[in-house]
């Protein structure tokens, strides 16, 4: 099975907003937008990443969040439609929120109300509340978090709540899963130095790390940091959990990008734009397991992904 891996994607519409519609903390990211993110995050560099995707021969899809830059209606629409370009189809692909997706408290609910049938648990696991979703494809097994509150200005920070906790505990701890590749999916980043980043971290990453601690997991997937990195977490027994994030999907340097210098440089290489696919199967010892990467990445002059390397991981 090949799973596929993009985050982070800020697609942009301000269809229908009025300069009223920024007399909140959407002024600070208004101007964010006007100065920088909207002339790098671009919905035809998506449009390409889906078309490289389709190609790849790719069974699923995870998002790990941040589909909006101001949670505006427009945007989620928007964005929807550009997701319906994945050949995988909703079933097969599976969206979590991030910050960006309830950037103000009167924005709450709307990805779950616009992105329902790409975050909806499957029949026999959908509860009262809807995160986390649970979703059983074959031998592999979804389980995806929401750390997307209002945070104040100038924060970017994320919280699951003891509530949902409870719930993921529950969700793994399932007989019906014992069997399957359980992947994780979670906006910000739960391992890692960035765990100590207060200002946009993970709040109660602690208790997350404890959960996977008891009960498992055998991979874990992020975005909010627009960076590929990479960490573990330890599962049951002291079995180390991989625990990986990605650049933003849509992220486009510029084709002068190569003409840069220092730190500027340095920047538009570590985030262009890319995406993973992950590679699982059946172990010998009749368990599913991680045993392949390949990174694929945005190349400004050509115009399209192309790969950036394969890894091998050993099964055993």
């Amino acid at each position: 099975m090949r799973i596929a891996h993009v985050s982070d994607l800020h697609l942009l519409s301000l269809q229908g907003t009025r300069l009223l519609d920024f007399a909140n903390k959407r002024w600070t990211g208004g101007v964010n937008l006007a100065l920088n993110r909207g002339k790098h995050y671009q919905t035809a560099v998506f449009d390409a990443l889906v078309d490289d995707i389709n190609a790849q021969h790719i069974d699923q899809v995870a998002c790990t969040g941040d589909v909006t830059n101001l949670s505006f209606e427009s945007e989620f629409v928007f964005a929807r439609e550009r997701f319906g370009r994945f050949a995988q189809g909703p079933a097969n692909v599976t969206c979590i929120p991030g910050n960006h997706d309830t950037y103000v408290a009167k924005a709450a609910g709307t990805f779950e109300r616009v992105f329902a049938d790409m975050c909806s648990s499957d029949a026999g696991f959908a509860a009262t509340e809807p995160w986390p979703l649970v979703r059983v494809r074959g031998d592999l097994a979804v389980v995806g978090l929401s750390t997307s509150e209002a945070s104040p200005w100038f924060l970017a920070y994320g919280t699951i709540g003891a509530a949902q906790l409870e719930r993921f505990d529950r969700a793994l701890a399932d007989a019906r899963l014992a069997d399957k590749f359980k992947l994780v999916l979670v906006h910000h980043p739960p391992a890692g130095p960035y765990t100590r980043k207060w200002t946009r971290h993970l709040r109660d990453h602690a208790a997350f790390a404890e959960v996977l601690a008891r009960r498992g997991a055998d991979l874990v997937l992020h975005g909010h940091e627009h960076q590929d990195l990479s960490s573990t977490l330890p599962g049951p027994g002291g079995v180390s959990i991989p625990v990986r994030g990605i650049q933003s999907g849509s992220y486009d340097p510029g084709v002068d990008a190569h003409a840069k210098t220092g730190k500027a440089a340095a920047h538009a290489e570590s985030h262009r734009a890319r995406y993973r696919i992950f590679t699982v199967a059946r172990a010998a010892d009749g368990r599913m397991r991680l045993v392949g990467e390949e990174l694929r990445g945005w190349r400004p002059t050509a115009g399209r992904f192309e790969s950036e390397g394969e890894r091998s991981v050993a099964a055993a």
